[in-house]
């Protein structure tokens, strides 16, 4: 297995393991009955689907699409491996500033924490395009 392929695969496991968590946690607190906390709570529900849908279900997908597809050539079985870490490195950079600073704003919105939002959304879309932009060439007839 490639070490690309290890990192986005355990990135996975420790993002789904803290989606969990949060969700557990957020649930727990949204119950209990006190507004203010349920108010703290609520601010997490959108980090929780990240966690889980991009943290966990994209990078899983991306670690086996990166090890298991077609190879691109001879020489280059995955494609531009630079790419690949440009991927790994720019999703999960968008993830957690996401993460930290989407909690934040919602409970005290302020002008500079939406630009780091705006950033980490940038950051994830550039992860996305660096997959695909080494992964098209992958996907060819036999």
């Amino acid at each position: 297995m490639p070490p690309l392929t290890r990192w986005f695969l355990r990135s996975s496991l420790i993002f789904f393991v803290l989606a969990l968590i949060l969700g557990l946690v957020t649930t727990l607190l949204r119950e209990g009955g006190d507004p203010q906390v349920g108010a703290v709570a609520q601010a997490f529900s959108p980090v929780y689907f990240h966690l889980f849908l991009v943290g966990w279900v994209t990078q899983l997908i991306f670690g086996v699409v990166f090890w298991m597809f077609p190879k691109y050539s001879m020489e280059r079985p995955r494609g531009f491996e630079s790419l690949g870490w440009a991927s790994f490195i720019l999703l999960n950079a968008g993830l957690i500033l996401r993460a930290v600073f989407e909690p934040l704003h919602a409970l005290q919105p302020a002008a500079g924490l939406g630009w780091l939002l705006a950033l980490s959304a940038v950051l994830q879309w550039l992860g996305g395009l660096a997959f695909v932009a080494n992964t098209w060439g992958r996907v060819k007839e036999k």
